[in-house]
């Protein structure tokens, strides 16, 4: 069997017909630590969601290799999420267990002692009984990711794990992410921390919506690709149409 790849072949993606991400083509390759950089509107977020199946392409596609769509694990934005549900720490991990358990099966003792153990990775052991709500915005994204070690994926996308969050919790997350490329995981996240990025991810994807550099972070994080993304940024139409590719005749 080929090793595990995710390809993007000629990937546009928008919403409304309006397009977010231009004709990306490109390879994750397997056990792949790749940040996804670039300037605010430049389609980061939208990138994952076309990975993870979230939403449909406009145009070419995603092509996954060795890998299942189930085994694909998607963590957004915090700012996306509902933290208002009354639910505890522990069933809000618990619920990494859907694939074996289903939305509304039954949870084991042993999916809960791996919780449990999740929760103790990420540094909230005795945390399990409290309100998911009531946490703060570093505490709840450490639960977050300790429901990701549960969901025991192959493939991780994180959208912006780090935003607004610690530099402690920063830490202890980066550790977890560490660990997943360790275990020879795939990790795509979306990362607004240059340094963070140059000291954290060996692979890295700058767009401005098209790709800008794609390759090892020391390579894609030079001068002319940033003077490259703000020049692209600066003539960005908001309610373009989509557009269309013209072949070579």
């Amino acid at each position: 069997m080929a090793d595990p790849m995710i390809q993007l072949d000629n990937l546009t993606l928008g919403y409304d017909r309006h397009p977010a991400v231009h004709h990306l083509t490109g390879t994750f390759q397997k056990g792949c630590l790749t940040a996804v950089s670039g300037p605010n509107g430049a389609g980061k977020s939208t990138l994952l969601k076309g990975i993870s199946g979230a939403i449909k392409p406009l145009e070419g596609g995603v092509r996954m290799t060795g890998i299942a769509s189930d085994d694909v694990a998607f963590l957004p934005q915090q700012a996306q999420l509902d933290v208002a549900f009354p639910i505890s720490v522990l069933d809000t991990v618990c619920m990494g267990h859907w694939r074996k358990s289903g939305l509304f099966g039954t949870i084991t003792s042993a999916m809960i002692s791996q919780a449990m153990a999740a929760l103790d990775v990420v540094g909230l052991n005795g945390f399990e009984s409290r309100p998911a709500g009531a946490l703060s915005r570093g505490q709840f994204q450490r639960v977050l990711f300790a429901r990701l070690l549960v969901q025991d994926a192959y493939v991780m996308l994180l959208d912006e794990p780090f935003t607004a969050i610690d530099e402690m919790t920063c830490e202890a997350l980066l550790a977890v992410i560490h660990q997943w490329h360790d275990q020879g995981r795939m990790v795509i996240a979306v990362i607004h921390d240059i340094a963070q990025i140059r000291q954290h991810f060996p692979q890295t994807l700058m767009m401005a919506r098209e790709c800008i550099g794609w390759g090892p972070t020391n390579e894609v994080l030079c001068d002319d690709n940033f003077q490259a993304a703000r020049e692209i940024s600066n003539g960005w139409v908001e309610d373009a149409a989509i557009c269309e590719r013209v072949e070579a005749a």
